[in-house]
């Protein structure tokens, strides 16, 4: 058995916060945070870091005792306890590590499953399967009822087991539209290019996941030049998509923004916008009007599009490894696949 510790600390209106030395506490949770509501608070992991004590926020400490005894130890609850009666800002408590306790694993793993519901990035361009929704709610039914004892709000509420969706789609049914289709006659390219999407901007099940689903291309014709762009759909897009929920591309030009509706069509989202002058480069942002965080705009750009498509890379990379592993006896079992998951990568093996 190893020692580590975690600090709890102090916030402001009465909150605190428990944090282990490889976790912490964010106010922006993203493609890599997985958050679970619990009774008195919420847990936070990071989705890379593996099995791992969970960081928490906490707002009703005696009705969160109870699961912190269970997930940190009674020497982190018993802490937890005197610290609300004293003035310090935060406190290092060890903590005896002998792995996850029963109820901090099935704690993860039911974050994990509502991560999934949520950022899991299904790319029919970069290979990573879709997870069966009904499928997902069974595991998140079955963790649920699991962590009885700790969760609370949204997250206790067991979902109703749908039926399971019957897919016979292949990577091959699906192509990329955008810059194949024919141009008229005198039409001339004058630049394109492909780019990824921020995911925060858009519900699940729109669009698909690759740093390459979305295409534009610069076209000139008759005097009038036009930006056509087509996105990738996601690979389970359902077929009646309200208009409040379709996408929209801002374009930037250099000179200016706007934003394009975009349409269903096949298996991507198109849409096209005339312009009265632009750069041979545009810039395209894909996102659902009222849907995400706000862009930082005191963030240059390109620093917040560079860290934001690495974050991407290594959560599609994540993905991509726990597919593979699924049907592997041999592999890591302390954070054992998701039933999801298995099928997933048992659909994907017969492709």
């Amino acid at each position: 058995m190893t020692n580590s510790a975690v600090t709890i600390q102090r916030y402001a209106d009465g909150l605190y916060g428990i944090v282990p030395a490889s976790g912490a506490l964010t106010a922006a949770p993203g493609p890599d945070t997985m958050v679970l509501e619990a009774i008195g608070g919420h847990l936070i992991w990071n989705v890379l870091a593996g099995p791992a004590l969970p960081a928490a926020s906490i707002d009703d400490v005696d009705s969160a005792q109870e699961w912190v005894w269970a997930v940190y130890g009674e020497s982190v609850a018993v802490a937890l306890d005197d610290f609300g009666r004293d003035d310090a800002p935060e406190t290092t408590v060890p903590v005896a590590e002998s792995g996850l306790s029963v109820l901090a694993a099935a704690a993860q793993r039911l974050a994990y499953a509502h991560w999934a519901s949520r950022w899991w990035p299904a790319s029919v361009l970069d290979g990573i399967a879709a997870l069966d929704p009904a499928l997902l709610d069974r595991d998140i039914a079955a963790l649920t009822e699991e962590c009885d004892a700790l969760v609370d709000g949204p997250d206790a509420v067991v979902p109703a087991a749908p039926v399971l969706r019957v897919s016979g789609l292949r990577a091959s049914d699906y192509a990329l539209a955008a810059g194949d289709e024919p141009q008229a006659a005198g039409a001339l390219v004058l630049a394109r290019g492909t780019a990824g999407w921020d995911w925060r901007r858009c519900p699940p099940g729109l669009v698909d996941a690759s740093e390459s689903a979305v295409s534009w291309q610069l076209v000139r014709d008759s005097a009038a030049t036009t930006v056509a762009i087509a996105v990738a759909a996601h690979p389970d897009r359902v077929a009646d998509i309200p208009d409040h929920l379709r996408p929209w591309a801002r374009v930037d030009t250099g000179r200016g923004e706007f934003d394009t509706a975009l349409r269903p069509a096949h298996d991507a989202w198109v849409g096209e916008s005339t312009l009265s002058a632009a750069d041979s480069t545009l810039r395209i942002a894909i996102h659902v009007p009222g849907f995400g965080p706000i862009p930082d705009t005191a963030q240059p750009l390109a620093d917040a599009d560079s860290a934001e498509a690495a974050l991407r890379a290594r959560v599609r990379d994540f993905a991509a490894a726990r597919l593979r592993h699924a049907l592997d006896p041999a592999a890591e079992s302390r954070f054992p696949p998701l039933l999801a998951e298995i099928a997933a990568a048992a659909e994907d093996s017969d492709f």
